[in-house]
């Protein structure tokens, strides 16, 4: 009897177990069908070449964020043989003015995209074979398409945006691929990606400033007088309590600038941030400064007791140098640029010097002969300092101011040792009296050729 019953038991434990298992294996199958599943809508998304749309095979001429991109193309397409194009039924978050979450994530995924493709492909959106303008009259609306290999298939760049959640609705569901589009848009939603995670972009400044590009501020700096704002670039030089800041912008192929007057007292981890060929980013506020006629910035500051603080000027990354660019002197004295700006409605365009625009930015210039020299000598710390009168081997006059130089034997040098040499200069562009000039503000940055 003993025996049965223990038996018994063991049948009831066993029993209840399978049962456990059982519902426990309901439970999570239940939680299964409740997990939605991740649709890969760009794959599902086929270019049909057969449709009345137009297309043309292109090549790039310049990215410019992450819904806008220059292409080459026919003179039969266009004169010039470039199309500017602008993303349908995406926009990405800004990269190249303000800066805006997720801007930079965006333009990179775009830039990698079609940089690394076998083959790209634009298409219109319309059945009759035509490139259609957008609101600006400049940019014409295209579906962007790229395939990775030669025998490959292409893949939709627009849908692919919205797929990873690195682009907000621009009339997104009234299009040709309409459908595909708001069904990957809507799934970004819902897997919380990117600019709709609510999550803020890390490699976006958060404070009280404007977050900007350095050509931005370059460009409208006018605009931002007395308004404190955040940029990054590279410490180029330092020297009288300023540092020069430098930023690359790949759109214009121009080095941006600005000087940064950090003042005294100004020591510490701070001061550690402002090393020459340190990457930051910089929180101060614009300021024209009357005595040079130029625009810095001022008010920088960081508190040691408060790292987090957002208001604090940021160390991004070390081991950077000044790009000092080659510049013909023509193009430094006479050159003209037109940058252009674009938005959602227009395409704007301002012509700025050459040499305004690279205000604080590094420089270099070859093959200088030193006509004259004016040297400083008004009983100030100036006092030895120079400007050198210069001819350029096409015939442009070109100033070279310099701080004052020693020689190996702390010997100030003076005008008979530059006058009718010739001279490779390296330097900070700067402003004076109505004039741009090179700042040279060390003897090895000055190279005497004969």
């Amino acid at each position: 009897m003993k025996k049965f019953i223990k038996i018994l038991s063991i049948l009831m434990i066993v029993s209840l177990m399978l049962v456990c298992v059982v519902a426990c294996n309901d439970t999570d199958n239940t939680g299964d069908e409740n997990t939605p599943v991740h649709v890969d809508y760009v794959s599902s998304l086929k270019l049909d070449m057969t449709t009345s749309t137009a297309k043309q095979v292109v090549t790039i001429k310049q990215h410019v964020d992450g819904d806008t991109v220059h292409f080459y193309v026919p003179t039969s397409i266009k004169a010039n043989g470039i199309l500017k194009g602008r993303f349908l039924a995406v926009n990405t978050p800004e990269s190249t003015g303000k800066i805006e979450n997720y801007g930079h994530t965006a333009s990179r995924f775009t830039e990698a995209a079609l940089k690394d493709a076998h083959s790209i492909l634009i298409e219109s959106d319309t059945s009759d074979g035509k490139w259609n303008l957008d609101s600006t009259g400049d940019r014409h609306t295209i579906w962007v398409w790229y395939k990775k290999t030669a025998d490959g298939e292409y893949r939709n760049l627009n849908v692919e945006l919205l797929q990873n959640g690195l682009a907000v609705a621009s009339n997104t569901a009234n299009n040709r691929y309409g459908e595909t589009a708001m069904a990957a848009l809507t799934q970004a939603k819902t897997e919380k990606l990117y600019v709709h995670s609510g999550v803020p972009d890390p490699e976006v400044y958060r404070g009280e400033a404007v977050p900007l590009t350095m050509k931005e501020l370059r460009t409208n700096i006018e605009e931002y007088n007395g308004i404190k704002v955040a940029v990054e670039g590279v410490i180029t030089m330092d020297s009288d309590n300023t540092v020069y800041v430098e930023s690359y912008d790949e759109e214009t192929g121009i080095y941006y600038g600005i000087s940064v007057y950090y003042g005294f007292g100004f020591t510490g981890i701070g001061k550690d941030i402002l090393t020459m060929g340190n990457k930051a980013i910089i929180i101060g506020t614009v300021q024209y400064y009357k005595a040079g006629g130029t625009y810095q910035l001022s008010d920088i500051r960081y508190r040691e007791l408060k790292p987090n603080d957002p208001n604090n000027i940021k160390l991004v990354s070390k081991g950077h140098e000044g790009a000092y660019p080659l510049v013909d002197g023509d193009t430094f004295a006479n050159g003209k640029v037109t940058i252009e700006t674009e938005t959602e409605e227009a395409i704007e365009s301002k012509e700025f010097d050459f040499a305004n625009l690279m205000l604080s930015a590094s420089i270099s210039m070859e093959n200088l002969t030193v006509t004259s020299v004016y040297t400083t000598n008004n009983g100030g710390d100036s006092d030895g300092a120079m400007t050198l009168t210069c001819l350029a081997e096409d015939g442009a006059t070109v100033d070279v101011r310099t701080n004052r130089l020693y020689d190996e034997n702390d010997q100030l040098l003076t005008a008979e040792d530059f006058e009718g040499k010739t001279i490779n200069v390296k330097g900070i562009v700067d402003y004076f009296n109505g004039d741009y000039q090179i700042k040279v503000f060390r003897l090895s940055d000055i190279t005497i050729v004969e």
